[in-house]
């Protein structure tokens, strides 16, 4: 490992859990590089009836060869094999093996973990060496830090670069939010700004992005969204048929248009989604300010806000998830919520979803106060949710279903209007 200003830790992985928190902040301009070799010790090997007369395993980094399945975190590196990713959820995992050195370019914090299928090859932990060289904390050649002081020995510079690169990446952020906030405040058409993954597939609101008569998006679809053209089961089919065609708020009011369906059991629909970047949203208001205000002190973005309470089978929904850029997250979000549905699909569980893109700020017809204004159309964020969740790998099909009486142009409660050729996109995950 060269020699380089930094920092240095060794760190014990257990193999047998998801994922383990390093405690490490990343910066933009930051290098990591991570060593990990293989546990020795012969009692790591899981003792039961397959491996009590054959020799230990050994639990190595670099996994066991072969390509992992589908239930694992990331299905082209080895089984067994140690992963990392960059945030606490909603980041693509990474395969680190024995080693790995990366450059960072933007903030997060470093989680590693084992690539297991289920039950882990062999109890135990990998023994973790991380070196971090701060962008913001090198001292270059020829420099040397004075203790306890705010200079660079010998030549009077401030030492002021860490503090410095804070402020520039906290006004490229406020920047870059209020772009978005400008763009779909006024149509100027910024709000692709809102989310990485959404770039091919968000439906900018404008002169050109079709009419209030309905139907006018019926042929939507990002280039990358790959779609089954098998006929839908006709068991499914008759349930969705049934299924409400749009939430409604505590008073009643019809809202946004139930625009997709995922199948999987809760966990799997979940592993999914944070796998997609997609991340919670909190709660608790009351909960999500002080959260944001520790996770400022601590340098990390706040992409978890409180969303409002919707109803759909009589109950406010079950979770609800969104994608946004730091800051921006406050006007301009990609967000939806599910419930889970009253029935299954061969054995699995159904979950109904209805998705919204926020671009801004209007009045709310109801009382008159201030609430988020929606891309009217609305079928870029179906289009975003289902092309996100296949990017991430963790879909077994993608397919459209028009329902009869289908919502083509409709008002949510807050007054807002919004348009769709009505189809239904149906995600089945692994």
């Amino acid at each position: 490992m060269p020699a380089a200003s930094g920092k240095d830790l060794d760190l014990s992985i257990p193999t047998a859990q998801a994922w383990t928190d390093t405690g490490i902040d990343l910066h933009p301009g930051d290098v990591l590089q991570i060593t990990a070799e293989p546990v020795s010790a012969a009692a790591q090997t899981v003792p039961d009836r397959h491996t009590l007369n054959h020799p230990a395993t050994v639990c190595d980094a670099a996994g066991a060869g072969s390509p992992a399945a589908g239930s694992a975190p990331l299905n082209s590196a080895p089984a067994g094999a140690l992963i990392g990713k960059l945030h606490s959820q909603g980041a693509m995992p990474f395969l680190v093996g024995q080693s790995k050195e990366l450059k960072i370019e933007e903030q997060g914090h470093l989680y590693l973990g084992a690539n297991n299928e289920g039950s882990p090859a062999c109890q135990g932990s990998y023994a973790v060496k991380v070196h971090l060289a701060s962008a913001a904390g090198t001292v270059t050649s020829g420099q040397s830090a004075s203790s306890g002081s705010n200079s660079l020995a010998g030549n009077g510079q401030t030492a002021s670069t860490g503090q410095t690169a804070a402020n520039q990446n906290v006004k490229s952020k406020l920047a870059a939010a209020a772009q978005t906030w400008l763009g779909g405040q006024f149509g100027t058409g910024a709000s692709t700004g809102a989310s990485a993954n959404a770039s091919n597939s968000a439906v900018a609101s404008g002169p050109n992005s079709g009419s209030n008569s309905g139907g006018s998006n019926a042929s939507i679809s990002p280039k990358d969204l790959t779609v089954s053209n098998a006929p839908l089961d006709a068991k499914l089919r008759e349930a969705i048929d049934h299924l409400p065609r749009r939430v409604n708020d505590k008073f009643n009011n019809l809202g946004d248009m139930v625009n997709f369906v995922m199948i999987g059991s809760e966990k799997d629909v979940q592993a999914a989604l944070d796998a997609a970047n997609w991340h919670v949203a909190d709660r608790s208001t009351s909960t999500a300010i002080a959260k944001a205000v520790l996770m400022a002190t601590e340098k990390q973005d706040y992409l978890q806000m409180p969303m409002s309470q919707l109803y759909l089978f009589g109950r406010i929904q079950d979770f609800g998830y969104e994608q946004a850029e730091p800051y921006a997250v406050v006007a301009s979000r990609h967000h939806f919520r599910i419930w889970k549905a009253p029935f299954e699909f061969n054995g699995q569980q159904v979950w109904v979803g209805a998705g919204t893109h926020d671009i801004g700020f209007e009045k709310d017809q109801r009382n008159g106060n201030v609430t988020h204004k929606i891309d009217p159309a609305v079928d870029g964020e179906r289009e975003n949710i289902a092309s996100s969740l296949q990017k991430s790998g963790k879909t077994k099909s993608v397919m459209y279903y028009l329902p009869p009486n289908p919502v083509q142009d409709a008002r949510n409660a807050t007054g807002g209007g919004y348009h769709s050729d009505g189809r239904i996109v149906v995600i089945e995950v692994k």
